[in-house]
């Protein structure tokens, strides 16, 4: 038995996910709705490839799939030939991120060896696929290239969840690099909204990063938040021969690697919140050389823990950077060593550095 087109149209403009299964448990249609949920590009097919099921392999059925509740409830309506109904839990892979979604599926014979299953309550599939246009919309935000104001960079940006809260930044004003390293408070979905605002709010127009900073203070106060929504930035201006930087209530120094060393760069003021009126945020001037490398981190690399409970450190960034000898090397170590020292990051991995 084959579905007319004009059947088979209807179905596919219906908002309800419709999936049709013939007797050898193979998808022989899929509508519109389901391939929303389930975006594999697939309109039929085994049933593990079209809904993007971590087992998803041809041989969809196999030992990998005993239990499968979305198997079973297609087997036993062909087998019973009356209607089933069950609430499936089902592990899918989309974009190399699994998650655990559920839905309930209900299961009706339609006759000639055909079953024809329709997907109620997906609200956890919605959710998912929401966080990875979040993941998508956020990952537009970072830094699209390698060099600003003349100077050549690179930045590492691991989330600890989908959505992340840091920010790294990157831009010219004028002609001079300039960098923004930002860490707002919590993490998930409100984090990843309060750094897209970060993003937004921080103007990037403005010569001096402390008055900048200030700028993005006054902004975040309109927000009218409490006092556990706080920002963490640390931002520099690189011109000719020196370097501007401003901090706020950033406490991971910023690092300068010269010829006679390593530089850790500290300036104490306070978050970007409301804890307080009308704070005040200052900048300093360092010089530099060129071939000198400058590297901006957030407290998810110094405060990185392995199995010991031992942190990461401050310490361990400068020994990264000792034998880093540009910029891209000394991110490509640093991720390589946190990798070595905790294989389960718990908090969001940020740096950006320079080659001056």
């Amino acid at each position: 038995m084959k579905l007319d087109k004009y059947y088979r149209k209807i179905i596919d403009g219906v908002p309800t996910a419709v999936i049709v299964v013939d007797q050898s448990l193979r998808a022989v249609f899929t509508n519109t709705a389901f391939r929303t949920l389930f975006p594999s590009g697939r309109e039929s097919g085994a049933l593990g490839r079209i809904t993007c099921c971590v087992h998803g392999s041809s041989e969809c059925g196999g030992e990998d799939c005993k239990g499968c509740p979305l198997y079973d409830a297609f087997d036993d309506a062909i087998c019973s030939n009356s209607n089933v109904t069950r609430r499936v839990f089902q592990k899918v892979r989309t974009d190399g991120i699994t998650r655990d979604v559920s839905y309930s599926l209900t299961v009706k014979p339609l006759g000639g060896g055909l079953c024809m299953g329709t997907i109620d309550d997906a609200f956890e599939l919605e959710i998912a696929q929401e966080l990875q246009t979040a993941k998508n919309i956020q990952q537009r935000l970072l830094p699209a290239g390698n060099w600003a104001g003349g100077k050549r960079y690179s930045y590492m940006y691991i989330p600890c969840r989908d959505i992340g809260g840091d920010l790294p930044d990157v831009f010219t004003v004028g002609n001079s690099a300039c960098g923004v390293i930002a860490d707002v408070s919590g993490k998930g979905i409100s984090a990843g909204m309060l750094s897209a605002f970060v993003k937004a709010a921080y103007d990037k127009t403005m010569y001096s990063p402390a008055d900048a900073i200030s700028n993005l203070n006054a902004k975040f106060s309109e927000l009218n938040l409490d006092e556990r929504n706080y920002v963490t930035v640390a931002a520099v201006r690189i011109d000719s021969d020196s370097i501007t930087y401003s901090m706020a209530g950033h406490n991971v120094p910023i690092l300068l690697k010269t010829g006679s060393g390593i530089t850790r760069i500290m300036l104490n003021s306070p978050p970007v919140s409301n804890w307080f009126e009308n704070p005040s945020y200052y900048e300093d001037v360092i010089p530099y050389k060129k071939g000198d490398i400058l590297v901006l981190l957030t407290d998810g690399v110094t405060e990185c823990k392995n199995a010991r409970g031992e942190m990461f450190g401050a310490d361990g960034a400068i020994k990264t950077l000792s034998v880093s000898r540009t910029a891209d090397e000394f991110i490509k170590n640093l991720e390589n060593n946190l990798k070595s020292f905790n294989n389960n990051l718990d908090d969001d991995i940020t740096a950006i550095a320079f080659d001056l």
